[in-house]
């Protein structure tokens, strides 16, 4: 039976002796996730240790997926009980190696049926949509308010995504050019991170061209790669051998570079390079509705109005949290949702909140106080 529904995702639930199976269909996002931690949850108070995400029907599911499956296994596994992920997409066994949580929970994958295709033609039928298929599920990523925590939670989700879709992907980076030098802003490990110091420090590299020239540069590998003789060097000793580094444009304006990291030679095929392109539009796209083209004193007070936003937030969450008796999470999540149904962007609702909290209500049993909408 399908017990919840919103803008197409449905989860149902199901009892198979001890197991407890919650079927997910649709899309498991900002606005999803909630839902569906509420059910796992209740799922557990009942007292079923053995629990089972079917992901069979799922079409996409972010990093708020992502953190419904760790409070889960926090859940279960102390109780000797068990989370089990049956029928992850391709895309989710990367997300769950990449942040580490295929180690607590148990991966399920029925056997395949038989393909009635030649090896070309199921490798052909496999590949041919996925850019545009890869551009849907990213446009959940893009779709989102130019708000400083957000931007930086969707250029981190688009490194995942890269990392775990683009073939022969070992790290994935992004680089921003601000006040005249690159910076990394997102990095799925430490040696990426430190691959893109290399090219800073030296002023060389694939990166710094892309950053630069605003076109695209793809290093098949560096055992013949004569372009950049002071960074080549420093790629090899952290065990990278091919690179693919896409412009990233601000308003047509070159502002960075998306990076690609791989530690076998001639590990891009031309399906990922497209890829990397439909990565590199996507991330281009964030950054122009973030303003990254503004003069650096636009920019400036932006960053000061995020930072005053973000700390207006967190005074909310903790009058909820002091309110309601629930935690932070709990707290930011009743913040969202309530914004999202009064049409109120957060910042309002949680100046909203502040100010209803400082009046006096004496005699009057705490809670939210109601607006009245012209």
């Amino acid at each position: 039976m399908w017990v919840s529904s919103l803008s197409g995702f449905e989860v149902s639930v199901a009892f198979v002796g001890e197991r407890a199976v919650l079927g997910v269909r649709g899309e498991v996002d900002i606005l999803t996730a909630p839902d569906l931690d509420a059910l796992v949850d209740a799922v557990i108070d009942q007292g079923h240790r053995f629990v089972v995400l079917d992901l069979a029907a799922l079409k996409f599911m972010d990093a708020s997926g992502l953190r419904v499956i760790a409070r889960a296994a926090r859940r279960l596994n102390p109780a000797a009980g068990e989370l089990v992920i049956r029928s992850p997409s391709r895309m989710v066994r990367r997300m769950l190696d990449i942040t580490g949580l295929a180690a607590v929970v148990r991966l399920e994958q029925p056997e395949p049926a038989p393909s009635r295709l030649g090896r070309e033609q199921a490798v052909a039928a496999a590949t041919a949509t996925a850019p545009d298929g890869l551009a849907q599920r990213l446009g959940t990523v893009t779709a989102i308010p130019a708000d400083h925590d957000v931007i930086a939670g969707a250029l981190r989700m688009v490194v995942a995504l890269a990392r775990a879709t683009v073939g022969g992907a070992d790290g994935v980076s992004v680089s921003l050019r601000r006040h005249g030098r690159l910076a990394t802003v997102a990095a799925s490990d430490q040696t990426i991170s430190d691959m893109d110091v290399g090219q800073y420090a030296t002023g060389q590299g694939p990166c710094v061209d892309a950053s630069v020239q605003g076109r695209w540069f793809h290093v098949e590998s560096l055992d013949t790669e004569t372009r950049w003789p002071a960074f080549t060097p420093r790629a090899q000793a952290l065990g990278i051998n091919a690179i693919l580094a896409s412009p990233l444009l601000a308003r047509d304006q070159p502002v960075g570079a998306l990076n690609i990291y791989s530690r076998t030679s001639a590990a891009f095929t031309p399906t990922d390079q497209e890829l990397a392109s439909v990565f590199a539009t996507e991330v281009s796209t964030i950054l122009t509705d973030a303003g990254m083209d503004l003069a650096d004193e636009q920019l400036v007070g932006r960053v000061n109005e995020a930072l005053l936003t973000r700390q207006v937030i967190a005074q909310a969450q903790g009058v909820i949290m002091q309110r309601d008796g629930v935690d932070e999470d709990a707290a930011y999540t009743a913040l969202r949702r309530t914004s999202l149904v009064s049409g109120m962007t957060m910042r309002e609702e949680a100046d909203h909140i502040l100010t209803v909290a400082s009046r006096p209500h004496p005699g009057r049993e705490s809670g939210p106080e109601p607006r009245h909408h012209d």
